[in-house]
């Protein structure tokens, strides 16, 4: 027994003297006292506390499994290496800390002085873009009476205003371009019109394309959109050309299949309207297959699938050379498999015709052929986006604008005043119908548009220009001529037109001969317009250069050994000192040549000599004074 109590003697000495140097650290790690009696109250006050709860004495060496589960804290500040700070009590954090409850009034107090002013300023931003109601919701009607109201207030001029008309403006546009299909685009054109196009050609523009990116599905009746509004409006049609050409060409640059494959397909839709002239196409063809590239091949390919047909009707040259690149590229193999596949199909495509890919589906074709405006812009051409046009602009001549296209609006749609005028009156009374029947006429008389511009001749003299020197044959050129729809009249501009071809070229060629000789032939309308123009050109040749002199003679010496124009015409010859030039005489002397080579001199004599056409050889050899006689003969003795 002596043995075993030892140890636990020696334990609970140890324990003891662990325990007695423990409350000396303490006393020595107290702080000193203070000046100030609350720091040393504080002091008291957590030493009792600390002493008051010693810390829990372990009656064993070893641990049992309850201890291991749940430690007892130790108690802070109880060794020397411990930084973290000690516990207070409530009476310590009564003493420290200050009243707060007072700065806390005082602080909402300052808080909400500074917040009224900028809630005012948010319900003013609010009230600027949402109405007077701040955003809140109010009726319709009472909206509509509230901005009636408001616009009285502020006139109808004013920025606000404005800015709420173009708002309104885009929205509308936004609705009419989504909605539009094949079935209501005659619906949708009218609805289009009542909007003020010319203020909003960039918004138009604008609309169309971001319509066109998001469903290129639908871009041949967008196409056909823009091309009715571009025989009422050229200036906007231009702008969208113009804007779609910019975009293909950043699209190129910066590699965007999708979006480049999309432009094309407007280009080539706008190329099958006539809204763009088919050289913008040729031009896109050319760019694409000049370095040849998997993404360019086949943008190359999805365009001429689309544009095929025109292409081959107008430009049958352009588009063969176009297959001969693609053939060359098939040839060369450096393009991928899948792409070379399309290749053979498009070639397959175009054995067929482009049947399955009309250049203009019939429900489609709004515009007739001789209202058409075509643009003629290329790739190359510097371009004006004019992106201004598309963010509002406050307008002074507000309301003096407006007015104007009330006008023009009327002339577009064929309204009047008078056609409202006439409808209220119908519902009075039976006695109006005779004003009624008389209304009408000033509504003719306004839509009588006398053109000084000559913009729809000159629109048909390059059509006419373009179709002569696109076509490969006579027979080709002709036909295509007489599928222009040529207005009673308008023969002599073909006539004129084929006479200022030939006189361009180089050397005569036959091609034009057998041309006009076709006319002649078609139509006697013809042969007199050519009768006219010979003797326009007779009285004027002495303003042209020889070699074009020359190209005329032999034109109008085709014309008359093939009894294509009467012979008549000789009459407007008079061959004399006085009523020649030099001009003139070569003109007469080539004219004559060429008649005797293509009739022979026995033919050309028989003919001179036939007594029916004497009084119109009567000029060209005359027999009234000897000194004209001498003249004429001196100068056939000379050719």
């Amino acid at each position: 027994m002596a043995r075993s109590s030892s140890p636990l003697a020696s334990r609970s000495r140890s324990r003891s003297r662990s325990r007695s140097r423990r409350h000396r650290r303490r006393r020595t790690r107290s702080p000193s006292t203070s000046s100030s009696a609350s720091s040393s109250s504080r002091s008291r006050s957590r030493s009792s506390s600390r002493s008051a709860s010693p810390p829990p004495r372990k009656k064993s060496r070893r641990k049992s499994h309850d201890d291991d589960a749940k430690t007892p804290p130790r108690a802070r500040g109880d060794l020397p290496g411990d930084t973290t700070p000690p516990r207070r009590t409530k009476d310590d954090t009564a003493d420290v800390t200050p009243p707060r409850l007072p700065l806390k009034k005082d602080d909402k107090k300052e808080d909400t002085s500074d917040t009224k002013p900028a809630r005012k300023r948010t319900l003013l931003v609010d009230a600027r873009a949402s109405g007077r109601t701040g955003g809140v919701y109010i009726p319709p009607f009472k909206l509509a009476q509230l901005q009636q109201q408001q616009e009285k207030d502020i006139g109808p001029s004013s920025e606000e205003m404005q800015r709420r008309t173009w708002d309104a403006l885009r929205k509308s546009l936004n609705g009419l371009i989504n909605k539009v299909n094949v079935a209501n685009l005659s619906n949708i054109l009218p609805e289009l019109f009542q909007e003020n196009l010319v203020r909003a050609r960039g918004l138009l523009a604008r609309a169309i394309m971001k319509a066109q990116l998001a469903s290129p599905g639908f871009t041949h009746i967008y196409a056909a959109l823009v091309a009715v509004i571009n025989t009422k409006m050229p200036e906007n049609g231009e702008l969208l050309v113009k804007r779609v050409v910019f975009r293909f060409r950043r699209a190129f640059k910066r590699g965007d299949k999708v979006v480049a494959i999309a432009l094309v397909r407007f280009i080539a839709h706008l190329v099958n309207q006539q809204v763009v002239h088919e050289l913008l196409a040729l031009e896109v063809l050319t760019l694409l297959l000049a370095n040849p590239t998997d993404d360019s091949v086949e943008v190359a390919v999805n365009f001429t699938k689309e544009c095929g047909q025109i292409l081959a009707e107008l430009c049958p040259e352009g588009l063969r050379a176009i297959f001969e690149r693609f053939r060359g590229i098939l040839h060369e193999g450096e393009i991928d498999k899948r792409v070379q596949y399309t290749i053979e199909g498009l070639f397959a495509i175009r054995k067929g015709g482009f049947a399955d890919y009309p250049a203009v589906h019939e429900q489609l074709d709004l515009v007739e052929s001789g209202d058409q405006i075509t643009h003629e812009l290329t790739l190359e051409d510097p371009i004006d986006c004019e992106d201004k046009l598309d963010v509002f602009r406050f307008d002074p001549d507000y309301e003096k604008n407006e007015k104007m296209w009330a006008e023009i609006k009327k002339e577009i749609l064929g309204e009047s005043d008078s056609d409202s005028d006439s409808s209220s009156g119908s519902d009075n009374d039976d006695g109006d119908d005779e004003d009624e029947d008389e209304q009408p006429v000033p509504a003719d008389n306004n839509m009588a548009i006398q053109d000084f511009t000559e913009q729809d001749l000159v629109n048909l003299r390059r059509t006419i220009y373009l179709t002569i020197m696109s076509s490969i044959t006579h027979e080709e050129c002709a036909h295509k001529l007489m599928k222009l729809n040529i207005r009673p009249g308008q023969e002599k501009e073909i006539c004129s037109m084929l006479i200022e071809c030939c006189s361009q070229e180089r050397t005569y060629l036959r091609y034009y001969g057998l041309l006009s000789e076709r006319f002649c032939l078609i139509k006697r309308e013809y042969q007199d317009a050519f009768d006219e123009c010979f003797a326009e050109q007779y009285s004027l040749i002495h303003r042209l250069e020889t070699n074009k002199l020359r190209n005329v003679a032999k034109l109008f010496a085709h014309l008359l050994f093939t009894d294509a124009l009467p012979w008549t015409v000789f009459e407007y010859i008079h061959l004399n000192e006085e009523e020649t030039t030099s001009s003139s005489r070569i003109f007469i002397k080539i004219l004559c040549q060429e008649l005797s080579e293509h009739l022979g001199m026995k033919t050309l004599k028989e003919r001179f000599l036939d007594e029916i056409m004497q009084p119109t050889f009567a000029g060209l050899f005359p027999k009234d004074n000897p000194r004209n006689t001498r003249f004429a003969i001196n100068f056939f003795t000379s050719i």
